[in-house]
């Protein structure tokens, strides 16, 4: 086998909370779900060396420096980790870069997915791997429903195929992943307590309404005082009565939980705003462990 190709699907975070720092860094507890959209990662054996080339398209894709290009260094690190032959990689970017849908995450995590399918090692090791070379990379290994901690290396799966429609609203300025914390830092932020539960106990009820209720996320405020653009988008989202509206991440993108496919479109169709609206739907691929079933690390 010299060829492989995965698709790598984003992230929404229906709910984030900061529990503190850990070695200068912010720890974070968040209920996540992967979407329908998704990066198409191919890779091609080399045939005498160990060298990793790499080529990009879509969303401006193409202006990330090498040495700095997150599937560069997955490809890197499992050509160390078990001494295989280099790799040509390409990617057609899908999912927005600096929105808090985890593009860079799904990158690594797709190329760690298909280089293992290329040389044959399992999945379940892999995960060690992801988490060295970002937060949320473990996770984006297997995506479904799941709640994760720390700087997101722990992850406890949840067992639900709850399907939502969901429309995201994309503002043309990003938000700055390091400003975002920095501001948080600074607002002193006062965190709910309840609701990653009441996310977690709609979830197992299957109750849209409870889940649109429950939405939250911590960073939502810094990120509104960076951009004023993802509160408007917020405003925007919650006019078309969706079940409820939150924001993924640090921003810049914005979602909203819909009650069926039909107002999803219904919304998609009326929305004259500035933003990109993206249709999308839950995405849950199937997870294996060394035991054939589902792991929580």
């Amino acid at each position: 086998m010299d060829y492989a190709k995965v698709k790598s699907y984003a992230k929404i975070n229906l709910g984030l909370s900061i529990t503190g720092r850990d070695n200068g860094y912010h720890s974070l507890e968040s209920v996540v779900v992967t979407v329908d959209l998704c990066d198409v990662i191919s890779i091609v054996k080399r045939k005498k060396d160990k060298l990793v080339g790499v080529t990009m398209s879509g969303l401006g894709s193409e202006q990330i420096p090498f040495e700095s290009n997150n599937a560069v260094k997955a490809a890197r690190a499992f050509i160390e980790r078990y001494d295989t032959c280099g790799v040509d990689i390409s990617i057609r970017k899908n999912i927005p870069m600096g929105a808090g849908l985890g593009g860079s995450s799904a990158d690594i995590s797709g190329v760690l997915r298909a280089m293992s399918r290329l040389f044959g090692t399992p999945d379940w090791e892999l995960k060690a791997l992801a988490d060295g070379l970002g937060s949320d990379c473990g996770y984006m290994l297997y995506g479904g429903y799941a709640q994760i901690g720390g700087r997101g290396e722990k992850v406890s799966f949840i067992d639900s195929s709850f399907p939502l429609d969901i429309g995201i609203l994309l503002p043309k300025t990003p938000v700055s992943t390091a400003e975002c914390y920095k501001k948080y830092d600074e607002m002193n932020v006062r965190e709910r307590g309840d609701f990653m539960q009441n996310i977690r106990a709609a979830i197992f009820s299957s109750d849209k309404r409870a889940l649109g209720q429950a939405l939250c996320n911590s960073l939502y405020a810094p990120a509104c005082a960076l951009n004023p653009d993802v509160e408007k988008a917020c405003r925007e989202l919650a006019a078309f009565d969706p079940f409820g509206v939150g924001m993924t991440g640090s921003g810049s993108a914005v979602f909203a939980i819909f009650e069926n496919d039909s107002f999803l479109r219904y919304a998609k169709s009326r929305y004259s705003g500035s933003c990109e609206f993206i249709m999308t739907k839950t995405k849950l691929p199937a997870r294996e462990d060394k035991n054939g079933g589902r792991k929580t690390y």
